[in-house]
């Protein structure tokens, strides 16, 4: 494995999968790349959850099928406990419910086992540097989810927000954290959770991954 080149900071990630023939290739792969650094290889959430309290992580790339604790709930765990580590879901699973649930519970990325390793590394730099990145397949699907569903006076946004409120709609739909929210507007990061209570609460949405449909329905994203 060639070292990091001077100033590049490796950045330390998990690869969880049940399945040895995936995680361990897996991880052999992406340990061949410069930048990155993989810490620990998990059979199921609860190990992940172990790794991210053992060491700094920043990285978690996840499956979502596992034993014990499935990769929604340790996803949400991470995000509840160690904000600070990013999720890519990796899963061969692309359906509405999966996508959904994952993005629901804080992943800051969604590929598929189709995804080539240059698409992974890719989704891992662009989640530790505070961006989302969601395959081709997962963002068609999201798409056809919003466009096939008709939509109501109640779903439409209301007029009474502010242009800052709808700034951080747009964001969301974007499938930025709220760091990297705050970072792009300039406003702290408490600011930023006001202006998602505030838009939440107007335009009666119900978690992070209905504001996202929300966003694309409204054009913002």
């Amino acid at each position: 494995m060639s070292e990091p080149t001077e100033n590049q900071q490796r950045l330390t990630v998990v690869v969880a999968d049940d399945q040895a023939a995936v995680r361990e290739p897996l991880a052999a792969v992406l340990a061949m790349s410069e930048d990155i650094e993989v810490v620990a290889a998990a059979a199921d959430g609860a190990e992940v959850l172990a790794a991210v309290a053992a060491a700094a992580v920043d990285v978690v790339l996840m499956d979502l099928r596992m034993p014990v604790m499935d990769g929604i709930e340790a996803t949400r765990r991470l995000s509840e406990e160690h904000p600070e580590t990013a999720v890519v879901v990796l899963t061969t699973f692309a359906d509405d419910d999966s996508i959904l649930a994952a993005l629901s519970a804080g992943a800051r990325g969604y590929l598929t086992k189709n995804a080539g390793r240059q698409d992974i590394i890719r989704a891992i730099r662009a989640a530790a540097a505070g961006q989302s990145v969601l395959d081709r397949e997962v963002q068609d699907r999201l798409l056809a989810t919003v466009r096939t569903r008709p939509q109501t006076p109640e779903q439409s946004l209301p007029a009474d927000l502010t242009p800052r409120e709808r700034e951080v709609l747009t964001l969301i739909g974007q499938g930025l954290p709220n760091r990297a929210i705050a970072q792009q507007l300039f406003i702290s990061e408490a600011t930023v959770k006001t202006h998602i209570n505030n838009l939440f609460a107007k335009a009666d949405i119900r978690d992070r991954a209905d504001a996202v449909r929300r966003a694309l329905a409204a054009g913002l994203a």
